[in-house]
């Protein structure tokens, strides 16, 4: 529902149900509100995780938002919306507290919700974070086969900024087991994506990867 639709039907709602004693009137509105407040909700708390990202301070609104996005999609049936908002609580707990035990299971719920709609960009990122956990756990070969998951479904859906930072996450994941060959090659190949489609961020990544590897 765009700009003035949502607003004009609850308006009409509101007054089917106050005047018109329609109260079944009153759950529609309920209907029609969520599915404004919930992508509202998880925008608002991607920018302030982008901000965290930033300045490292911590916002706690920032679950607040992706708790509640997440309640109001499933509330509405929406399974992609709803994964998408559980990868972010679990990237809250895994990214912004340094908890990657509390976020796993909120990784895999969103990676099978996602599944079962075939939204393939959220499962890029639930795997792709379920990776890190089993790095940080030592788990170093199901982190592979994660993160390589992740650049697949990236590759396979044309998410090229996403497909090279997925190179970058297994450059850093072959030079700490031990390859460093295979993490420049990684870096290569992740250079020439994030520069066929301008990510410029991306590659200021692969640089800092470069160096970090280098001196390690």
């Amino acid at each position: 529902m765009q700009g003035q639709d949502w607003i004009e039907r609850a308006g009409e709602l509101f007054e089917a149900a106050m005047f018109g004693g329609d109260v079944s009137a009153l759950e529609r509105s309920d209907d029609v509100l969520d599915a404004v407040e919930a992508p509202l909700s998880m925008a608002r708390g991607k920018v302030l995780h982008v901000r965290f990202l930033n300045d490292r301070e911590e916002d706690g609104r920032e679950l607040v938002l992706f708790e509640r996005a997440a309640e109001l999609y499933g509330r509405l049936g929406d399974a992609s919306g709803e994964a998408d908002a559980l990868f972010w609580v679990g990237c809250w707990h895994q990214v912004v507290k340094g908890d990657g035990a509390t976020g796993r299971p909120y990784f895999e719920r969103s990676y099978a919700l996602a599944k079962s709609v075939d939204d393939r960009m959220t499962m890029s990122y639930a795997i792709r974070h379920l990776g890190f956990a089993d790095k940080d756990e030592g788990r170093f070969e199901e982190a592979r086969r994660r993160l390589t998951e992740s650049v697949t479904l990236r590759h396979e859906i044309g998410f090229r900024p996403g497909e090279a930072a997925g190179l970058v996450a297994l450059a850093y994941l072959a030079a700490e087991t031990g390859d460093p060959a295979a993490a420049f090659r990684h870096l290569d190949e992740a250079r020439s994506v994030a520069e066929s489609c301008g990510a410029k961020a991306v590659s200021g990544w692969i640089e800092q990867a470069r160096t970090h590897i280098r001196s390690a």
